[in-house]
């Protein structure tokens, strides 16, 4: 028997269970095969919402279901926190003492936050990236009358690069509606020399801030925040008073794969190859979604069209067959929508050797987006795009 075992139950682990279950279900129904999934909570959450939390269109409970009823019959789910993986014996522990072998490892153990990081930062920041903190700053947007906003990024790499950008975008377009922007100061900070990581986007959003009267300050890594003065401080030196901070908090990979020498520190990322999403060389285990050190964006869409590669190399080797490279070497593709305000959007795809080319922003595009997230439930994580 083959076991085949995926820590996290997110976009890129339940894709690539019900990938596996799908590509494997005769040698599933045979027992030749095992393939189970560990999800700390057993429930799925589709994080890319969280930021409409913020801006108002959307709730908390619509934005998460049981992971159970997203996972093929054939997939086994066990809801545990996992405390350490051993490569060397191929097992995987549980805090709760379980053990789990393996003959595959499929690590899609996602990002974390460490906004404890800076100080200060959970009293005078806020921030979109979990579903509490969303809600809180939608609170301050509607107690919010007038002021400056900094909007910041505290560290890199985070979850989904073009989210600061589109908050940035969509919180002007509220405040004009209603009737603030001229009592506001919008301020973006981005950490490198532009606005964006990647240049053509930035040539893309950079005229938008200027037209929306965001001032836009590069290299302005954040070191701290000042709760006194109610400032935040640059590494480089600058600062900024603020009536409303709104921070991506720093992020790292899982503290268990650190502990287990799978992950480097300080950030944990996963030492991934980018044809191959084999891990550290070793051919019994993979990685996708944010948990890779790969230079691509950390977000859903990134895990989507990495799990098709990981299913085609751990299919291969349960039978016994050469790697169709077509479908198991992973070229960076990654596509997701950019929220630009006034019911506009535009489009980035691209990959490791093709920059993205946005299209002319218009509406067309941020239905897109709306549509996708409403139809995400029925689609991606069971395998239907």
């Amino acid at each position: 028997m083959k076991r085949i075992l995926i820590l996290g139950g997110g976009v890129g682990g339940t894709l690539t269970a019900n990938l596996l279950a799908r590509k494997l279900r005769q040698r599933v129904k045979a027992g030749e095969v095992t393939i189970t999934v560990v999800d700390q909570t057993g429930k799925h959450v589709y994080q890319p919402g969280f930021m409409y939390i913020a801006m108002g269109g959307e709730r908390a409970d619509k934005l998460q279901r049981p992971e159970r009823g997203l996972l093929d019959s054939r997939v086994t789910l066990v809801v545990g926190e996992v405390e350490s993986v051993d490569p060397a014996t191929q097992t995987v522990s549980l805090v709760d003492g379980l053990p789990l072998s393996y003959d595959y490892l499929v690590l899609a153990t996602g990002s974390r936050i460490v906004p404890e990081a800076i100080e200060h930062f959970d009293t005078e920041a806020e921030h979109f990236y979990t579903a509490e903190a969303a809600l809180e700053l939608r609170k301050a947007l509607d107690s919010f009358t007038g002021g400056r906003i900094v909007i910041g990024i505290a560290g890199m790499p985070y979850k989904c690069p073009p989210a600061p950008l589109e908050v940035a975008f969509l919180i002007e377009a509220e405040l004009r509606q209603r009737g603030l922007r001229d009592k506001t100061e919008l301020h973006f900070c981005s950490p490198i020399g532009r606005a964006f990581t990647i240049e053509s986007v930035s040539e893309m959003a950079t005229p938008i801030l200027e037209a929306k009267g965001i001032e836009l300050h590069t290299f302005f890594n954040v070191e701290a925040i000042d709760a006194d003065r109610h400032v935040v401080q640059s590494l480089e030196g600058e600062e900024l008073p603020y009536e409303l901070l709104i921070l991506v908090p720093p992020h790292k990979g899982q503290q268990f794969l650190m502990d287990s020498g799978l992950a480097p520190a300080p950030g944990g990322w996963l030492p991934t190859d980018r044809a191959t999403l084999q891990v550290g060389g070793r051919p019994d285990i993979f990685a996708l979604g944010d948990a890779t050190d790969l230079p691509l964006s950390k977000a859903g869409s990134t895990a989507h069209f990495e799990a098709p590669v990981v299913t085609e190399r751990i299919v291969a080797a349960v039978e016994g067959r050469t790697v169709d490279h077509k479908h198991g070497d992973y070229l960076g593709k990654v596509m997701c929508f950019f929220e630009i305000g006034d019911g506009k959007g535009t489009l980035l795809q691209f990959d490791y050797t093709h920059p993205p080319r946005p299209p002319k922003p218009n509406q067309l595009w941020h239905l897109g987006k709306i549509v996708f997230n409403k139809t995400y439930w029925h689609t991606v994580p069971k395998g239907r795009v």
